[in-house]
């Protein structure tokens, strides 16, 4: 990991299920990251919100109320609305396989579904973050 990256976990809506989101906060954090959990059923701009004030490198959704289609792509006009376009999003929770593409059109860059390997969530957010930093320090 090139830095310390800070990420927040986020409940959208009004789905009360949270053990998923918690487990991988938990991940994040026992692997380097730095992470700051909402909590549950938030509004599109009281997530956008938090990552505008926890400087967030990265922001996960946790989504298992079948409401991804309305409230992340919010979330993403959200955030781009606050000038965060450049923040990483990724999701979690039961989103099928055929909306990925339009939530990967919206801004998502990684949809993640139950019983996904932890590490390979890890990895993926490390790797990709990463990726950002390193393509940010040659652009200066």
């Amino acid at each position: 990991m090139l830095r310390r990256y800070r990420v927040v976990i986020a409940k959208p809506g009004l789905d009360g299920h949270d053990r998923g989101a918690k487990v991988i906060a938990r991940a994040l954090r026992d692997a380097g990251f730095e992470v700051v959990y909402t909590g549950l059923f938030q509004t599109a701009e009281l997530v956008a919100e938090a990552a505008l004030q926890e400087d967030a490198d990265a922001v996960g959704l946790s989504v298992l109320s079948g409401a991804h289609m309305t409230l992340i792509p919010k979330i993403v006009d959200e955030l781009r609305a606050r000038d965060l376009g450049d923040v990483l999003v990724f999701a979690g929770g039961i989103i099928p396989e055929e909306d990925r593409p339009a939530l990967a059109a919206a801004g998502v860059a990684a949809v993640f579904t139950p019983g996904a390997p932890l590490g390979e969530i890890v990895d993926w957010l490390e790797t990709t973050l990463d990726s950002q930093t390193s393509l940010e320090r040659t652009q200066e």
